[in-house]
């Protein structure tokens, strides 16, 4: 069984060793950067984790795991270009470090060098694998248009705040999972198990990101602290705060939210200040942990035996507690 360090460096090795087209240079450049300045690597790691679960030969799905983190970075170029966003991984964005019309163009060309990636699957799988992974691809651009579409709504309930981030993160994650069991030779049960696990496992993920949005700290996961409240993000803090606020609660809130001046310093502090007094981070931790707890008992139903999960159960535990 490999490590989760082991299958990171394999992902590393194979975005070294990625094709690019010569003939014009600067389309790679910043699809060579946005790929190389970091991140947990988390989709293509579990894809090879849920692979190793029932195959030790993992080889002929590193390529369509690296397709898994080709596709993310691809989102993320877009993302930080629709949320105008200078920072990320405590780096320039894409289009803060060239322009707007480079960073559409190159993330453009990373969905199709994805593509070249699951092109590498083995035949025997190739279409099963490629289905889930496009139908996964359809699912995260629906869920960035429901964000684009929440960030004008007064009030979104918490429900369709979950459905959205379903959409546009954690069936990515359910994809991963179940692109790796397929490779590995997992029957139908098992994959669609890895399925809804990988599916709780990037719910919990949102949820923390959200979190440390507000009170993780900047020089350790490259976000400047309190941006979402800043630039009037809708995340799963704010939803919930206005669904339990009291009436004054919310009418300060919306008051903060719709600012067209104001010093940032002192509009998150009120914000924070509200969500204190409603308990917003345990009840937002406390969500997290459930989904968490809903992905282990998935895992203890896929037939391999105990051992062959420790890996899963680590990654799983990280994304409650992870400190980078």
């Amino acid at each position: 069984m490999y490590t989760q360090s082991d299958l990171k460096n394999f992902v590393n090795k194979a975005i070294l060793n990625l094709s690019y087209n010569d003939e014009a240079e600067k389309l790679n450049d910043p699809v060579k950067y946005i790929l190389s300045i970091g991140g947990k690597r988390l989709r293509p790691v579990l894809a090879l984790i849920a692979c190793n679960l029932f195959s030790d030969h993992i080889d002929e799905a590193i390529i369509p795991a690296t397709g898994l983190e080709v596709f993310h970075n691809f989102t993320l170029v877009h993302d930080d270009i629709m949320d105008h966003a200078p920072v990320r991984r405590n780096l320039p964005t894409v289009h803060s470090k060239w322009n707007l019309n480079q960073a559409v163009l190159s993330g453009d060309v990373m969905a199709f060098i994805a593509n070249e990636c699951f092109l590498q699957t083995p035949p025997r799988c190739l279409l099963k694998v490629f289905k889930v992974f496009n139908k996964a691809a359809i699912e995260v651009c629906v869920g960035q248009q429901l964000d684009i579409d929440f960030e004008k709504a007064a009030l979104i309930s918490h429900e369709e705040y979950l459905r959205m981030i379903e959409l546009k993160t954690a069936v990515l994650f359910a994809a991963s999972a179940k692109i790796g069991s397929i490779i590995g030779g997992a029957d139908d049960k098992d994959s669609e198990l890895l399925y809804e696990f990988g599916r709780n496992m990037g719910f919990a993920f949102q949820i923390q990101d959200d979190l440390l949005d507000i009170y993780g700290d900047v020089k350790v996961f490259g976000k400047i602290s309190g941006g979402d409240i800043i630039s009037n993000k809708k995340t799963f803090l704010i939803v919930k705060a206005l669904e339990i606020a009291s009436v004054e609660q919310a009418k300060q809130l919306h008051e903060q939210f719709a600012l067209k001046e104001f010093d940032p310093e002192t509009k998150v502090r009120k914000v924070i200040d509200i969500y204190n007094q409603l308990n917003i981070k345990n009840i937002s931790e406390d969500l997290a942990t459930d989904y968490i707890t809903t992905a282990f008992g998935l895992l203890d139903k896929i037939g391999v035996i105990n051992d062959r999960k420790t890996e899963l159960v680590n990654l799983a535990n990280s994304l409650i507690g992870r400190d980078n």
